[in-house]
């Protein structure tokens, strides 16, 4: 290279260090006038109007709910706002301050001079959540020794409605985190990274930069999409509610989940609470979700599944046939149905019409016990189903591994053995899914942060009956709902259901029996019946009043079920 070309490159490269070190040292010498020569000044302008979020604020994901025609709805966000904080030693009039402040906002007297009290310390929040347009005129005040501080809280547009799906952000220890329902079971997804994030444009693309070249999406934090459509869960409540409401029963809930993909609807429980005033409920057992912690002896219900394993097995056909004399003897206790009434020589169809416990029983023993086992075991009742929400428990069948035939005997009809109610719907819908039980779910997809959209996969079914099996005893529980609940008042001329009610008596802790004044009652039905869209499933624990859930809850479902069909329009099957 000519030594005039090398010279003229030195130049350039000097120029442009010269200029570098003229711009660093520029900003040297700003930061040492902002910070040293004016901090005191600066600090004093930042604490009469703003400064940097609070310490314990956090961004965090949203989760949304979906409506049937596929727009989302904001389940939970967050919401931003300011908070108010005082220095007590710079207030001059406490009371005069306080009178300006609550004529803006509502402030809490006792907190308020509570904290003016405290002249040695430095720093003391009075109030929370204080919005945009209070604290510009309380900006505009001047007022010495009051501190904007900018906030964000979660936030449930929704209110109590799916509260115990998707629970709260709380505190544990002193971090804030999802401590029930999908907050916490997806706490991962929606938490943010912690670091400080101050208002500054010029910080704020540096601080973040990093997330834009992130290479895996799944490794980044977004938002979650359930398949929980608010008009169908709102529904599902006011039903609960009403049946809470009429049998004064101590707990109701319910679900509505698609057989076929195992996308729940709606799951709801009563008694509930706001997610947005968790701190003001006292029975902080109330935020624990029945249908997924709680485990119960189902009582019939159980039966369908009985008849599809005696089916399945080629143990018996719906036209088989057996004597009934109202009770059986087995292991030296005698069990009975339910009025102990014998009816004679009865069918299969008989057994799921009357919900006869020694027809359930004589099907089981049909079966043999190993193999009945194995049918329970197949359908998960002893296992958790993988639902997407904490604290799930397994069910209790010890009794149908190596137990007596008193113990194969009350299972059968669903007595000795215990699950929770999300189990009990998983394991159901083998006859709504051509024997197949899916594995229950509520979120549908992630909305990452880039945008990128991440749809969750649905995961592997477990095939428990033949696809000919679930057909035979969807046939039986649709003459169940047609001809013996209720003497047929029911039925639906243009659409089949399949369905059984439950009444289970309710065991006393120690296992020392069953109350004979306590029941559970429980409900499940599909529809339509060779076309399922919709399982539905409700129980109601010691509703007064009424002694069979055919009384309490076969009408609630009958309501969420025309809800339903008109709601998504299923077309007429008969």
């Amino acid at each position: 290279m000519p030594q005039t070309a090398k010279s003229r490159l030195r130049n350039r490269a000097r120029i442009l260090s010269g200029i570098f070190i003229l711009v660093a040292g520029f900003l040297i010498v700003r930061l040492y006038f902002v910070q040293i020569i004016h901090g005191d000044k600066f600090a004093r302008d930042a604490m009469g109007q703003y400064v940097a979020p609070a310490p314990d604020t956090q961004e965090r994901g949203s989760i949304f709910f979906t409506r049937n025609d596929g727009a989302s709805v904001a389940a939970a966000v967050m919401q931003s706002g300011w908070r108010i904080a005082i220095q007590p030693k710079s207030l001059t009039d406490p009371a005069a301050i306080y009178e300006k402040l609550n004529g803006l906002t509502p402030i809490d007297r006792e907190r308020f001079f509570g904290s003016a009290d405290k002249t040695g310390d430095p720093y003391e929040e009075v109030a929370f959540k204080v919005p945009d347009d209070a604290a510009s005129a309380i900006r505009a005040k001047k007022i010495s020794g009051i501190i904007l501080v900018r906030d964000e809280w979660r936030y449930y547009p929704a209110g109590a409605l799916a509260a115990h799906t998707v629970g709260f952000v709380g505190y544990k220890g002193d971090t804030k985190t999802g401590v029930y329902g999908l907050e916490r079971s997806w706490q991962d997804t929606l938490t943010r990274t912690s670091r400080d994030h101050y208002v500054n444009p010029f910080a704020e693309i540096f601080t973040n930069v990093g997330d834009l070249f992130a290479s895996d999406p799944s490794g980044r934090q977004g938002d979650i999409i359930t398949s929980i459509e608010p008009a169908v869960e709102k529904e599902l409540e006011e039903a609960l509610e009403e049946v809470r409401e009429k049998y004064d029963a101590k707990i109701v809930g319910g679900i509505v989940m698609n057989p076929r993909t195992g996308e729940i609807i709606a799951l709801g429980a009563k008694p509930d609470f706001n997610p947005n005033t968790y701190n003001l409920v006292s029975d902080i057992a109330i935020f624990s979700n029945p249908l997924v912690e709680n485990i119960y002896e189902m009582g019939s219900i159980m039966k369908p599944l009985t008849v599809a394993a005696g089916i399945d097995a080629g143990a018996i056909r719906p036209e088989s046939i057996y004597e009934d004399r109202g009770f059986i003897m087995r292991s030296g206790k005698k069990i009975s149905n339910f009025d102990g009434k014998a009816r004679g020589v009865v069918s299969m169809q008989e057994v799921l019409n009357q919900s006869l416990n020694t027809g359930a029983a004589f099907i089981a023993e049909k079966t043999g016990h190993s193999v009945f086992s194995d049918y329970i075991h197949a359908a998960g009742l002893g296992e958790k189903t993988g639902i997407d929400l904490p604290n799930e428990s397994a069910g209790l069948i010890r009794a149908i591994e190596g137990g007596t035939d008193v113990d194969y005997a009350s299972a059968s009809f669903g007595q000795g053995i215990a699950f929770s109610p999300i189990a009990m719907v998983r394991a159901l819908s083998a006859l709504a899914n051509g024997g197949a039980i899916p594995v229950p779910h509520i979120v549908t997809a992630i909305r990452y942060q880039s945008g990128v959209v991440k749809k969750i996969p649905v995961a592997e079914q477990r095939q428990v009956f033949k696809p000919e099996t679930a057909e035979t005893v969807t046939r039986m529980l649709t003459t169940v709902y047609d001809k013996a609940l209720l003497d047929g008042e029911l039925r639906e001329e243009r659409y089949s259901i399949a369905a059984k009610t439950g009444t289970a008596q309710i065991a006393v802790p120690g296992g020392a029996g069953y109350y004979d004044d306590r029941y559970l009652h429980s409900f499940f039905g599909y529809f339509p019946a060779h076309d399922p869209q919709f399982i539905v499933f409700l129980y109601a624990l010691e509703p007064r009043g009424e002694l069979y859930a055919s009384r309490t809850l076969a009408r609630p479902f009958h309501e969420i079920a025309k809800f339903l069909i008109n709601y998504y329009e299923i077309p007429p099957d008969r």
